[in-house]
């Protein structure tokens, strides 16, 4: 399924490359960074598109070096146009960087593309002492009811993994991974250009997450999990 960031298949299906949702997830990795007050002067993200996320960020924290590692040429090129001397871009995969290392890692809604996920997570773990995965949770009762929303995350956005949080965690602790902190994200509620359903199902979503939360994101879904780690 990485063919599809490969060659233009997946710009042409996504020509904006999310990068209306980037400021939004910016903001949910400074909040957790902020109430773990992680200490930090570099940062890396893998998998980081067109840069708009570490762009953010660097505005955000102005006295640390941000670098970004892209496999896509396409979304490479657009990031490579945003560097600053506070901010860089690589492309190539950062497992093959034989000295890489940073305080803090982040890899947002990138696990779920990646064939051997396992393996990657694995391969992540030393590049960091800290990391933060930002996880779609794809599966609730009303996505596995429905069906096509699925299969439309695998045809539109090449989503070939899928998880609710306990699997979202178990994986990473079957990595190796420690969990230090993790909080939905409401990403169907609080993203821009939803679908209708999406927007029809706001307010109910809403109002059931305000009084249960767990029960919420597994059956009605629309959030995902953004998990600090060691």
């Amino acid at each position: 399924m990485q063919d599809i960031y490969l060659n233009e298949h997946y710009a042409e299906l996504n020509p904006t490359w999310h990068e209306e949702d980037s400021p939004w997830k910016a903001r949910q990795v400074e909040d957790i960074i902020d109430r773990n007050n992680l200490p930090m002067s570099t940062f890396c993200e893998v998998g980081c598109g067109t840069g708009e996320i570490l762009l953010n960020l660097s505005r955000k924290y102005p006295d640390v070096r941000f670098t970004g590692y892209e496999i896509a040429p396409h979304a490479y090129q657009r990031a490579k146009a945003k560097e600053t001397p506070q901010l860089s871009f690589q492309f190539g995969d950062v497992l093959e960087e034989k000295d890489a290392r940073f305080d803090v890692v982040l890899i947002a809604d990138v696990i779920e593309h990646v064939e051997d996920c396992i393996g990657f997570m694995k391969g992540l773990k030393d590049l960091g002492r800290y990391k933060i995965f930002h996880i779609p949770l794809d599966l609730s009762v009303q996505s596995v009811y429905r069906g096509w929303p699925i299969s439309n995350l695998r045809k539109n956005v090449g989503h070939i993994h899928y998880f609710f949080k306990d699997t979202a965690l178990d994986a990473l602790k079957d990595c190796g991974y420690k969990i230090v902190d993790y909080k939905y994200t409401a990403s169907r509620l609080e993203l821009p250009n939803q679908a209708l359903s999406s927007q029809l199902m706001k307010l109910p979503r809403q109002l059931c997450f305000s009084l249960f939360p767990d029960w919420t994101v597994r059956v009605l879904g629309g959030y995902s999990l953004l998990v600090l780690t060691e």
